[in-house]
């Protein structure tokens, strides 16, 4: 409340907000890739531990393959959502 008063400005979003979404196209053409090659084998050991309850150790297997805590994250998310999407 110190200070000449302003009034906030809206920006419009930057183009960098929007980087590395996925579009329609691409996210369309790597679920057909993914239904046609199939999982990587650690891929196969991370759904079988998510089978099993173990959450916890999944995410330490994603992390040590993907090399970030976050990318690891993402990746047994997916997973997940895999497993629940063949039930």
């Amino acid at each position: 409340s110190k200070g000449h008063a302003v009034t906030e400005r809206t920006l419009a979003p930057r183009p960098g907000s929007r980087k590395g979404r996925c579009g329609k196209r691409v996210g369309m053409i790597r679920s057909l890739i993914r239904d046609v090659a199939g999982s990587a084998p650690y891929e196969k050991r991370l759904m079988e531990l998510l089978k099993t309850g173990r959450d916890k150790r999944a995410l330490k297997l994603a992390k040590r393959k993907l090399g970030t805590h976050l990318r690891g994250k993402k990746k047994r998310e997916e997973m997940g959502n895999l497993l629940r999407k063949k039930k």
